[in-house]
């Protein structure tokens, strides 16, 4: 049995990563923005690992975990807000300065 050894290269069609990532950055623009927070945010916390006094390795990797996703969900809400207020209230604004 002879596998074909190319079957993972995409084809000339289909973008590529960095065309994928540019364009799905102009369509949800904070999702980025939330993954760069939340690798901020642990790479601050691991650089703080060694100044965290009496806090067991545990707690503080907890509290590096939480840090991270309260920011990823904080620009994913941001997102949800722009989004509601680009559909509703912006879109009902314009509707009815046209009427």
């Amino acid at each position: 049995m002879s596998a074909n050894k190319g079957w993972w290269v995409p084809s000339e069609s289909e973008d590529t990563m960095s065309e994928k990532f540019l364009r799905k950055t102009r369509e949800s623009p904070l999702v980025p923005i939330g993954v760069g927070g939340c690798l901020v945010v642990a790479a601050y916390r691991i650089y703080r690992l060694k100044a965290r006094g009496p806090t067991k390795m545990s707690i503080h990797l907890i509290h590096t975990r939480v840090a991270a996703q309260a920011c990823a969900v904080g620009a994913i809400m941001l997102g949800a807000v722009y989004t509601m207020y680009r559909d509703y209230i912006k879109k009902t604004a314009q509707d009815s300065r046209e009427k």
